[in-house]
């Protein structure tokens, strides 16, 4: 399987990825230059740590017939101060009171099973390349 996603420039600090039919929006914040209108990429990158763990609960408890309207997970992050590099994610799932207690460990297990930490864990090749086209850059 392959799946391309096209990056283009939309003036200032502004860059949109479209990914299929859809299209991400990001910008850089007022301090990075932008006009804070949309997430910043990274910020996108740690959202979608968070996002993907999400699914995988909803999945987990869509299973076994558990109400997810009181789950919710919180995702917090400790940087370099000098460098900004990425030191730790922590995520909680917090659930409710009413939810079954026999499920408490496991959905933190079915948590830190998501697609995106697992490629964290198991990093990809990256490769990165100049390509002279005849294309123009936007359509």
């Amino acid at each position: 399987m392959t799946l391309a996603i096209t990056v283009t420039h939309e003036g200032g600090r502004k860059v949109d990825a479209r990914i299929g039919e859809f299209v991400v929006r990001t910008d850089q914040s007022r301090e990075g230059g932008g006009e804070g209108s949309a997430p910043e990429p990274y910020m996108l990158f740690l959202a979608s740590l968070a996002a993907c763990a999400g699914i995988y609960v909803v999945g987990f408890c869509e299973a076994r017939s558990i109400p997810t309207g009181s789950i919710r997970i919180v995702q917090d992050h400790d940087f370099d101060e000098k460098t900004g590099r990425l030191l730790a994610v922590r995520m909680a799932v917090e659930v409710g009171p009413e939810f079954p207690a026999k499920y408490v460990q496991a959905i933190a297990r079915v948590a830190s099973m998501c697609a995106v930490k697992r490629t964290i864990d198991n990093p990809p090749e990256f490769t990165v390349e100049t390509r002279i086209t005849s294309q123009p850059s936007h359509p």
